[in-house]
Order: structure tokens, then sequence, then C-alpha cells
């Protein structure tokens, strides 16, 4: 059969993912054999950083979910240079005409994705072999953190792709798709032995040194997300037969009361854009689980930093304390509009040019410029407009942005657990609005004000789309669909998005052509591609 060109090889190579103040800082990590390697609990840690490794470079190339997930919700546009290829507005259209040639936008993220698999999977079919006798404890905390990652990749993969290869083994086989339920069972499988497993060490007492590895709380977490997604897209009442809402809710409530999290006192405080010098700095009490980034990418092989993050920046101008960036998903003012007044989440996450004064200058070089730029993950630069990347030691400030992505926040959890129907959702619902008003401010817990509040909260962070989906294909075309006014190159110009594209791909991506060819078409395109 055809191999699939998506795996790593049969050689080892687990490159030293140095992430700042965690668990990867100082650990020498070695190649060696499929057959030598495995033999003691250091040989099996050594393998584990790997596959946080691989977790960490999904995103390295490609287009990174967070982004492609903004720019296919109705918060933001596909944006980049006003020269550039149409690739960003095939994706926030949903339509191949926008762009022919750009069969293979997700290429790298496919061949990313199954590579952290391929590493998760090794490990975990090599756990038997290792000599765990006077460590066995640590047999099922690694078994636990390799899955967790597996369910991960596979939760981006289903979301995005739908039915996808679903690989439990280390192989270089030609695999066809699997159903979605399959995927969904597996993930499912992997996070519930991930949460009884893993200790239930809370916040507080978490050893410092092990920042950025998986917790309980972040398996528990994890699957209410799942658990609420697959339900509301496929509208079904458990998860893929694995998990009811009881249980989804058992697993969040277990997280509020002895994870020992709480939110972060000032909305603005999370993101290093919004508060410069009043940053609650990385692994906060409010984060649950992050994806760990540093600076030290370079041009040879290492890919620690996030090389995602640049594509938020203002296009093609610092201006202080903002990096350059390359304008991509420009924010559509009805975010900036769906606000209240006296939201202090508001200028937390978007960054308004003509709001804060901003002498932008490069308007003839953005596609669908807006005037607002997300804030929360936008590139820094010091007070000569050098790149705080670069600064620091950074190749290039394109792969050496540094600021970790925090999947998981506390806040989140809340309003998980008071879409669940926890006895407390008013409480909950009540606690994330006083923190961005910074006064009490409530209003019922009910569906629609969920879903608003879920907006305004996570806005620029990669959860939106995957909310309006799972309210179902049509609730999400209404939402996303459009025709505006933008800017393209400084001139007026339509920007116009069809909810029957939306209906016809069923809100998922095209699957890279390159794999479908080198499948010999085992693998079959998506609807709409």
């Amino acid at each position: 059969m055809k191999n699939f060109k998506l795996y790593i090889p049969i050689i080892i190579v687990l490159s030293l993912a140095a992430c700042k103040k965690s668990f990867l800082d100082t650990q020498e990590v070695k190649d060696g054999t499929e057959q030598n390697f495995y033999k003691t609990p250091n040989d099996a840690w050594k393998a584990l950083v790997g596959v946080y490794d691989g977790l960490q470079r999904v995103w390295s190339g490609g287009i990174a979910l967070p982004v492609a997930a903004e720019v296919m919700s109705d918060d933001a546009f596909g944006g980049t240079g006003n020269s550039d290829g149409f690739g960003y507005q095939m994706m926030d259209e949903f339509d191949k005409l926008r762009s022919p040639s750009d069969q293979n936008l997700f290429g790298d993220n496919w061949i990313n994705y199954y590579k952290a698999i391929y590493r998760a999977n090794l490990l975990l079919s090599k756990l038997d072999q290792v000599n765990w006798s006077g460590s066995e404890k640590l047999r099922n905390i690694y078994e636990s953190e390799a899955k967790f990652i597996r369910a991960y990749c596979y939760f981006d993969m289903v979301r995005l792709w739908g039915n996808i290869p679903l690989i439990t083994k280390p192989t270089m086989e030609n695999v066809p798709q699997a159903s979605a339920d399959s995927v969904y069972q597996l993930i499912a499988e992997d996070l519930k032995f991930a949460a009884a497993n893993l200790p239930a060490t809370g916040y507080a007492s978490q050893d410092k040194s092990t920042y950025g590895r998986v917790t309980k709380w972040a398996a528990e977490s994890l699957m209410a997300r799942v658990f609420l997604y697959y339900t509301g897209y496929y509208n079904k009442v458990d998860l893929a037969g694995s998990l009811s809402k009881t249980q989804a809710l058992t697993y969040v409530e277990d997280v509020i009361s002895n994870g020992g999290f709480a939110l972060v006192d000032s909305f603005a405080f999370l993101w290093p854009a919004a508060s410069v010098n009043k940053y609650a700095g990385e692994d906060n009490k409010e984060t649950v689980f992050a994806i760990k980034y540093t600076y030290t990418s370079n041009y040879n092989g290492n890919t620690d930093g996030n090389h995602w993050m640049v594509m938020y920046g203002i296009r093609a101008q610092t201006i202080t304390p903002y990096g350059a960036g390359w304008g991509g998903a420009t924010v559509n003012a009805k975010l900036w509009n769906a606000y209240e007044a006296g939201d202090t989440r508001k200028t937390a996450s978007i960054t308004s040019i003509t709001g804060e004064n901003l002498a932008f200058e490069n308007q003839k070089d953005q596609r669908e410029y807006t005037g607002y730029y997300i804030k929360k993950y936008s590139p820094m630069s010091d007070s000569t407009g050098k790149s705080l990347a670069e600064k620091l030691g950074g190749a290039n400030f394109q792969i050496g942005q540094y600021q970790d992505y925090v999947s998981i926040r506390y806040a989140d959890v809340l309003l998980m657990a008071a879409e669940l129907g926890s006895a407390n959702a008013q409480k909950y619902f009540d606690d994330v609005r006083k923190r961005a008003f910074g006064a009490s401010n409530s209003k019922p817990v009910n569906q629609a004000n969920l879903m608003a509040e879920r907006r305004l909260e996570f806005a620029g962070e990669g959860i939106r789309y995957w909310d309006l989906l799972r309210q179902g294909v049509n609730v999400a075309a209404a939402a996303i669909s459009e025709s505006v006014t933008v800017q393209n190159g400084g001139a007026n110009a339509t920007k116009t998005i069809l909810s029957s594209k939306i209906t016809e791909t069923k809100g998922l991506s095209q699957i890279p052509y390159t794999q479908i060819t080198l499948s010999n078409n085992v693998l079959q395109q998506n609807a709409g591609w």
C-alpha cells in the first residue's frame, strides 16, 4: 500500500522544547532507536518530552487553529496583505473558487498533527517494555499525558476536517478515514484515562517546575469541551456513547471544587499587550492548560516559538507597545460593537486604531482593513520599536514570539459548568461578568446569554467558531454570512460571505489535496471543497 508521507522516522528525534520556566527547560534529550530506547523510566520521560514537543509544533507551519477559527467565525475577516494571495479569503468565505491554487492551506498542520500523534502512539506502544520497578506510579502518569495530547490533537483535527484517519498505533500504512464517532470514542477514552490516573494536585500545590504539563484538571475540562461540541454539532445526547451530560458536569465541578483555580482579578492582566507591566504572567491561577512557547526558534530545526501570533499583528508596522505583524484576522466591527458600556474586555481584547489614537500608516498594504486588530495575542515591541522577541534573543520576530497559547482558562470551566446545568450556574455566570465590569452586573443564565457571554469573554482565542458550529451549522451560517464594506489597500470594497457556502461545507475545512494524492485517493475530500 502507498504510504502517507506524514510520519516521523523510526529514529526517535526528540528535540528539546525549551519552554520558559517549565519542566522542559533543562532536560537532556538524546536520540535512540526504537529497538533500544525504551528501557528505563528516564527513557520514557525523554520520549514524553518529545510528545509535548510534537504538540508544540503542530501550528509551526500552515495555518494555526486559533487563527483559522477566528477567521472562519463572525468575529474576524481573513485580512493579510493587499497584494497577498487569497488563501485566507478562501478559508474565510468557505469558497474554493476564491483561490483555486491554495489546495494545501492546512498541509503543514495535517503533517504535524500526525507526527505528534505518531510520537504519542509510539510511546504508548512501548510502555510495557520499560522496567518500572520503583517508579510504578509514573507509568500511568506518562500514559495519561500522552493520551491527553493524542486526544487534544484528534479533537482539533476532527473539528477541522470531519472524517480523518484514526491511528492508534505507530504505522506507516495508508489508513482510510474513520467515522467521526470512532474518533470521538477514542478521545473520550483517552481523556477518561487521563482524568482517572493523573494526581489531584491543586494549582497552589503544583510544583512550578512542572508548569505546562497536563493535569487532571486539564483532562476533565477538555472532556467537557469535547462533550459540548460533539453533542451540539452532531445533535446527540451523549458523547459517542461514552459520556453523559451529568458526567461531563461532574468533571468540571471537580475542577471548580478541587482544582484550586480562580479568576485573575482584572481581565486585562491576562494579556501582555493589554496590561504591559501588570501582566499576571504565564501559568497564572486562571490557566488550566496552555501550549508553551519560547523565543528560541531558529531556522535550523528548533521550533519552540509561537509561529502563528505574528498573523494577528498590525500590518507591517510597529506602534509601541504593539509589534509588527501580517494583519491577518482583522476584527469585524460587529464584535467591537457587541460589548456593553463598561465591559473591560472590549479594550483588553481588541486594539482600536482610532480609539487608541495609533498612527497607523500602512492601510494601503492591508486587505480587509476594519480599524481593529486582535490584542490578546499581539506581538509586542519596546519603546524604541524593537521586537521584544528579537530583544530577548529570538532569531526573527516571525518565529520568535513567545507568548503561550492558553487553551483552557478557568473562566471557560465556569461557563461550561453553567451551560451543563450546574446548581451554581447563576453564580458562575455572574462571577465572569463581575470580573468583566468590575462590579456586579448580572443577567439571567440561559443559552442565549451564555453564548453571547462566551463570545465576549473568549474573543480572539479561537473558541467562537466552534461555539457557533455546535449550535448547528445553520445557526453558524446565519451568524457568519454578511455583506459589509471593508478597505482593501485603502479603498472601500464589499466583503461577502454566503451562508450557502457554510452549509455546503458543513463548516468543515479543506483536506490538503497533497494528502489525497499521496493516499491514492483513499482519502476523500470534504463536501464543497
